[in-house]
Order: C-alpha cells, then structure tokens, then sequence
C-alpha cells in the first residue's frame, strides 16, 4: 500500500520516517518530497508498505499522532490521475465560458 504522510516537521529525514512506519511492519520505500527550487522539505511524504495488513494498522494509529512537535496526517494515498490542461482562457474559462475573444465589439 502507498501511504501519503502530510504535516510532517520540515527537518524530518527520510530514515526517520521510515523508522517511524517500521514499528508496524516491513517497509519497502519512504520519500519525502523535496522542493525543486529551494532543495527543502515540503512538509509531506509517502511510505510503501507491502503488506496491506501493517500498512493499515499504521495508517489508523499514525494518523493524527504527535511527531517532531506536529500533528501528523497519514492515510492511503490515491493515486494521481493525469489533469486535462485547457490553456483557452484562463479566468474568463473558468468562470463558464465569457472568453473575451468570443466578443464581437
């Protein structure tokens, strides 16, 4: 199971979060997202646990549990699906359709 962990201390290193899910099972990755720009943390992470029985236990006692001074969240991650881009009018396509090029002034 891929475990999404949010709120997580910026300081928090990816070894101690997989310290952190180890005490309920085997754990086969645990990444924390780095910013591109800045090479900082983002404050959330994910965790791979192989057996969906651990995993699950670790979701339900994790989730919301106090570490490195912040409340943690932690619960299955769904994967992303790919986002439809539409780049033909920005606010005014958004806001049903007044695209200002449509205008016959």
């Amino acid at each position: 199971m891929n475990i999404y962990v949010g709120s997580l201390n910026f300081k928090m290193k990816e070894e101690e979060l997989r310290e952190l899910f180890e005490e309920y099972g085997e754990v086969a990755s645990a990444k924390i997202i780095i910013d591109k720009y800045s090479n900082k943390s983002k404050g959330f992470g994910f965790v791979e646990m192989p057996n969906e029985e651990e995993a699950r236990k670790a979701v339900s006692e994790l989730n919301g549990s106090e570490i490195q001074g912040r409340n943690i969240i932690v619960n299955e991650s769904i994967e992303r699906t790919e986002r439809k881009r539409d780049f033909r009018g920005g606010n005014e396509y958004r806001r049903g359709g007044n695209d200002r090029r449509r205008d016959s002034r």
